[in-house]
């Protein structure tokens, strides 16, 4: 079967890419599977400068899947060129880096660090959804003025842009399109589902930051439906798929709900090897179901 896959202009090797925030910067994978074998690498949010995150305690698992307040801690761009990125490249990696400000100017000094990155960083994903930095307000997703404000100044970037929404919203549609209209090659469906969860010893929230993101199974029903309710709306939009990936059946699933790839994240906390086996099962129920390739399978729930 042919794996290869497009997401606006990055052609990818395969469907299957890890998701931000949950792989680190990638090169530690190489200790459990190929990362050259996957679509994609996509590495934990950066701000252009350090950010110390949230306080602890920041995971606690859930019944299906996990909520952290993590709160995007990290150690700037700048240092990720130069310390992170040079392995990870080693491995044959393809990379898609991803940026996140508290401003609009936050994102364009994110973008404009990584114009001269090497080619191997194929795209840039601009997280302007994620729902557990404390004290965040409105999140930039929420709106479509704010959100193609944001696309628009990470053109400093100077590669594709993906923009990350998050399925807090309820115009998603809209604003995927204001992402779209902004430059933005892609949209990537969705960013954590905001929630909390309380100690009932100590009567009190049990994340440092009171507020967090539940990723995990949990939440797959509903990415599904996001990227539904967007490729129906806007089928000529490229779309990636992230929420609860756990099997080759949630590809295929994420796939025919209208994505042209996939991001594999909760999963890998389990199991470092998760993208390694979920694209072999994805490959094998394409092989069981006679499909050729990733065309006959994109949008393929739609009438």
């Amino acid at each position: 079967m042919d794996l290869s896959t497009t997401v606006g202009s990055v052609g990818l090797r395969a469907p299957v890419m890890t998701a931000s925030g949950t792989a680190g910067h990638g090169a530690e994978f190489a200790n459990y599977l190929d990362p050259a074998s996957l679509g994609a690498i996509v590495v934990k949010s950066m701000k252009a400068e350090a950010w110390a995150g949230n306080p602890a305690p920041r995971v606690h698992p859930t019944a299906a899947g996990m909520i952290n307040s993590v709160g995007l801690q990290g150690k700037g761009v700048a240092h990720w060129l130069e310390h992170d990125l040079p392995p990870l490249l080693a491995t044959g990696a393809t990379v898609v880096a991803s940026i996140w400000g508290s401003s609009v100017d936050d994102y364009a000094r994110a973008a404009a660090a990584l114009a001269d990155a090497p080619a191997g960083v194929v795209a840039v994903e601009i997280n302007v959804s994620c729902p557990n930095l404390e004290g965040r307000g409105s999140m930039f997703a929420h709106s479509r003025t704010a959100t193609a404000e944001v696309i628009d100044a990470a053109a400093a970037c100077r590669r594709p842009r993906w923009a990350k929404l998050s399925p807090n919203a309820a115009d998603l549609p809209e604003i995927a399109e204001a992402a779209h209209r902004a430059g933005a090659e892609a949209v990537v469906l969705t960013n954590t589902l905001l929630g909390m969860v309380i100690d009932i010893e100590s009567r009190r929230p049990l994340l440092g930051a009171k507020k967090g993101g539940l990723s995990g199974a949990a939440m797959h029903p509903v990415a599904v439906r996001a990227v539904y309710d967007v490729y129906e709306a806007l089928p000529d939009i490229p779309i990636v798929g992230v929420g609860g990936t756990s099997s080759g059946a949630d590809v295929v699933e994420f796939l025919l709900a209208g994505a042209s790839a996939v991001e594999v994240g909760t999963a890998t906390f389990a199991d470092p090897r998760a993208p390694r086996r979920i694209l072999a099962e994805f490959t094998t129920w394409c092989d069981r179901h006679g499909v050729g390739s990733m065309t006959e399978l994109i949008g393929g729930a739609h009438g």
